[in-house]
């Protein structure tokens, strides 16, 4: 299992960390959904969990950014993610249940939650496309809102998960043909050749 990054615990002990985008419309989420995907990457989840229709350019996308930037970052289709969440809420390997955290804009507060939410289990940020069933929200081992006013999904997530993963190891995201240099005044940018 790969290692998530709690802001207080970064080990190899701690447990997967996977965003599973649900309900997801081909034509009409193609954009969100692939921005959602970037952003569990780039703010340290393990991997992303595509569900509704089956989508392989969000799934090349999101692969083709791993290979090209570095880290290691899984992605895949979920068929049937209601089941999946079902069976992960009971057990998400090894025996342990999983932790499930929905971000709705219904949810307590991320800000009183976050320092709250178990990180010693495999955990799963669920992020709904259309109508999330009412099911979810019981599932759920914590209904968390980023702001209770209608915002970008793609916004809820990166907050949250700066806040749940907080700063990533310098070597997270090794093993990539680009590496972007912080710069104040320029792009800087060095390749795998050099």
């Amino acid at each position: 299992m790969k290692s998530g990054r709690p802001r207080d615990a970064v080990s190899s002990d701690s447990a997967n960390l996977s965003v599973l985008r649900l309900g997801h419309r081909r034509e009409r989420d193609k954009r969100i959904t692939s921005h959602l995907g970037l952003t569990a990457r780039a703010f340290g989840a393990d991997e992303v969990i595509l569900a509704g229709e089956e989508d392989e350019s969000a799934l090349e996308t999101w692969r083709s950014v791993s290979e090209r930037f570095g880290g290691e970052f899984e992605c895949r289709y979920e068929a049937k993610p209601l089941s999946w969440l079902r069976k992960f809420a009971r057990d998400a390997g090894d025996g342990q249940a999983g932790v499930i955290i929905h971000l709705t804009m219904y949810g307590e507060p991320w800000k009183d939650v976050t320092s709250k939410i178990e990180r010693d289990r495999p955990t799963v940020v669920v992020v709904g496309g259309t109508k999330v069933p009412g099911e979810l929200f019981k599932l759920a081992t914590h209904n968390v809102s980023v702001g209770n006013q209608p915002h970008s999904e793609v916004a809820a997530l990166g907050i949250f998960l700066d806040s749940f993963v907080g700063e990533l190891p310098e070597d997270h995201f090794a093993g990539g043909e680009i590496k972007v240099i912080p710069s104040a005044d320029r792009k800087k940018v060095i390749t795998a050749d050099e």
